[in-house]
């Protein structure tokens, strides 16, 4: 199979060379990436999942940080538009042995690959990189910065659920200092006209949080309120100088989700969790897997969706590639 039926012209190219994080990006520029990814999802539903959009590109997977489903997600994402797809093992690269960021950036150049996906422990190390590359970055999550893809997938499994983000009432509970996922969500449903709310305890979000355009709640039952979606999110204690919580069972009992708790939020309000979860933590189990109300599975599933749109929109940039879909 060549190609897929092409879908309606897209209005405008995408006008970044990189996808480096949600900050930046118009409300055009997300919709395109939405509107791209859904009309993936069908696709990947089917046998035969394999297209030539990528067919001679080259798409490194260079995570610095252990991840499942993300690296996973892109390597998929990558094989399924037809790139050659390579993953790299920090665990045994130069990086141990003391090379630098940017001495890695020039080695990757001069093998000249296409794409690449990067994650890395540190806030800001995937700017740097692209800074020191031709080929076209992702960012696959930096520290506590941001990950782009993720608030994507995030806002496309919404929108597939309640047609729309505009208006909708979004609640983000738990890690909020430490999580990616909460940054770059918060960009973007922002930007889609979505109204956000932020609960957490003091000690896990950031100083002047408030400043991005969100309501901040210490209490689950006021912040749940109403609610449309409710997303939940890991306890980074990986990230964690210090202690910010007195107990895993202590923050189960004001922060994890319940069905007691939710019970303030709107009647079909949806369940969120970009995984992995810690149940009983974060989460009760029983929530978690309620069929009626968790799209928890579904983010994974459209994630690879999503990540294919990010692909072929920075692809489309590419020498030679053009826009042929």
């Amino acid at each position: 199979m060549s190609g897929r039926v092409s879908a309606e012209p897209q209005p405008f190219v995408f006008p970044h060379r990189h996808l480096l994080g949600i900050e930046g990006l118009s409300r055009d520029d997300i919709a395109l990436l939405l509107d791209l990814a859904e009309s993936y999802i069908a696709l990947n539903r089917r046998a035969e999942k394999k297209l030539d959009v990528l067919r001679g590109r080259t798409l490194i997977n260079m995570f610095f940080e252990s991840s499942t489903r993300t690296r996973t997600s892109f390597e998929l994402a990558g094989k399924r538009l037809g790139a050659d797809v390579i993953n790299m093992s920090t665990s045994s690269s130069s990086i141990k042995k003391g090379e630098t960021l940017i001495d890695t950036a020039l080695t990757l150049n001069a093998m000249q690959p296409d794409v690449l996906v990067v994650r890395h422990p540190d806030s800001g190390a995937v700017r740097l990189l692209s800074n020191h590359v031709e080929c076209a970055i992702i960012n696959g999550g930096d520290g506590s910065h941001e990950h782009p893809t993720q608030a994507l997938l995030d806002a496309l499994v919404i929108r597939r659920h309640r047609g729309r983000l505009a208006g909708l009432l979004i609640a983000i509970c738990g890690d909020i200092m430490h999580s990616r996922v909460a940054r770059s969500n918060i960009h973007l449903l922002t930007i889609m006209g979505a109204r956000v709310r932020l609960v957490a305890p003091p000690t896990l979000l950031p100083a002047a949080i408030e400043r991005m355009g969100v309501e901040v709640h210490h209490d689950m039952h006021r912040g749940l309120a109403d609610a449309d979606i409710v997303m939940m999110l890991r306890l980074q204690t990986e990230r964690m100088q210090g202690s910010f919580v007195p107990s895993a069972r202590e923050y189960f009992h004001f922060y994890g989700l319940t069905y007691e708790k939710l019970a303030v939020a709107k009647p079909d309000a949806l369940i969120m969790h970009p995984g992995p979860m810690n149940r009983g933590v974060e989460i009760d189990s029983v929530v978690a897997d309620d069929i009626t109300r968790s799209v928890i599975l579904e983010q994974v599933e459209l994630g690879v969706a999503v990540r294919q749109a990010c692909l072929e929109v920075l692809a489309r940039n590419l020498p030679g590639i053009g826009h042929n879909r």
